[in-house]
């Protein structure tokens, strides 16, 4: 009966030994300046993707022969993605132009759906 107890306790002992010494090598963990930093790069690169989606979205309003009541845009580090539904084919390819010349845009992708009104 001492053996097991004794088996047990040398078990538990080099199992917390082994896991203080993993634990110990995964210190690695950013200093908390560059969190911060981390922090406002991922706020200012929201903010210019929210700016680059009101300037499409603001684009394609002043277009003429482009409804955008059903379209949504979606920026992301000047790659815009246009989802929704429009009438025709021709105010789908016009979107997607108007898109592509707004300043700041890299790509566009055109994920817009042919939907008849009144269906």
């Amino acid at each position: 009966m001492k053996a097991i107890h004794a088996i047990k306790l040398a078990t538990s002992a080099l199992l917390v030994v082994a896991s203080v010494g993993a634990y110990a090598q995964a210190s690695d963990t950013p200093a908390p300046d560059s969190t911060a930093a981390n922090k406002q790069q991922y706020k200012a690169s929201k903010a210019a993707n929210r700016a680059l989606q009101k300037k499409v979205r603001s684009a394609l309003s002043k277009a003429k022969g482009v409804s955008v009541a059903n379209i949504t845009v979606r920026a992301i580090d000047g790659a815009v993605t246009l989802q929704g539904t429009v009438p025709e084919q021709a105010q789908s390819d016009k979107a997607t132009e108007v898109a592509k010349g707004v300043a700041g845009v890299t790509s566009v992708k055109n994920a817009l759906s042919i939907r008849p009104e009144g269906t």
